[in-house]
């Protein structure tokens, strides 16, 4: 079975195309527009053992909030157009990542519905050109277009580069643990409703 999925999408301010294998080796090319958010999704799919391949042109020379949340929105459909109808998946996710003196909680649940809870409070606004607000706005946009569940929380950080860092690599193992399947139900769609 391979599970993956290419999303295409185009407006007036981004043009993006997305190529997921869920069941990969962790190995990417990303090209964002946005040097840290490169780094950002390459340490996801690095630990969440995702293959991805993300090209995006957009009008950055307005600043990047366009490009996370389109990025956001064509990486959730990847994962629900890969999944299909979620049979045999564990469903749930929960992955805890130090990065040094940040410690980061992702709790996840691919349920069919969307929703965000993301308590990340970091000192400073910016990494380089990178606006922080933006990572709870590319989640935001994952978590719509998935429809799963999300629930960020950074239990104490400094840096905000680690605290940010830390957020990715829990998202990456949280999610790859939701999608793998469930040996003991394999057939099965985790669900008592019979559909997510």
């Amino acid at each position: 079975m391979r599970r993956s999925a290419q999303v295409k999408r185009q407006t007036n301010e981004t043009d993006i195309v997305a190529d997921l294998t869920i069941d990969g080796k962790g190995e990417s090319v990303i090209n964002s527009g946005n040097g840290f958010f490169d780094h950002m999704l390459t340490l996801f799919s690095k630990h969440g053992l995702f293959d991805l391949k993300i090209s995006c042109s957009g009008d950055t020379h307005i600043d990047f909030h366009h490009s996370a949340e389109d990025i956001g929105i064509c990486l959730g459909k990847a994962f629900k157009d890969a999944l299909e109808d979620c049979k045999g998946i564990k469903r749930y996710g929960t992955s805890y990542v130090p990065m040094d003196e940040s410690l980061v909680r992702v709790v996840l649940d691919i349920s069919g519905r969307q929703n965000l809870v993301y308590n990340v409070a970091v000192q400073d606004r910016t990494i380089g050109n990178f606006e922080c607000d933006l990572v709870e706005d590319f989640l935001k946009s994952f978590t719509d277009h998935s429809r799963s569940t999300l629930h960020v929380d950074l239990i104490r950080g400094r840096n905000n580069h680690h605290s940010i860092e830390a957020v990715f690599k829990a998202f990456g193992k949280a999610l790859s643990e939701a999608c793998s399947i469930n040996e003991k139900a394999s057939e099965d769609i985790p669900t008592t409703k019979g559909v997510l």
